[in-house]
């Protein structure tokens, strides 16, 4: 499951956008989740979800850099994700280079 690769690669702050994104973030939170066996989860291994279901694309990478933080973890790098039935690589790669 993507959602299980993302957390056990150390993703730190997933944020969601597009169609049911708010499935992502129930499953990501779930995978996390599921990493400590539904304990406890160690304050540096805790995954920040937002989704951005009713936003334009512009303003979820705005969000993603100039508002996303972790409290105990400087974030290094930003992963964009593309999922979708074509590629569009391009268009995402600007939008976010532009917000």
């Amino acid at each position: 499951m993507v959602s299980d690769w993302l957390v056990l690669s150390g993703c730190l702050y997933m944020m969601a956008w597009g169609l049911d994104c708010t499935t992502w973030d129930d499953s990501v939170d779930s995978a996390n989740s599921r990493q400590f066996h539904y304990g406890d989860i160690p304050s540096d291994r805790d995954v920040f979800t937002t989704w951005h279901a009713n936003e334009p694309l512009n303003e979820a990478f705005y969000f993603c850099k100039h508002h996303a933080i972790h409290p105990v973890v400087d974030l290094q790098r930003t992963v964009l994700l593309h999922v979708a039935a074509q590629s569009d690589s391009s268009r995402i790669v600007q939008g976010f280079v532009a917000a």
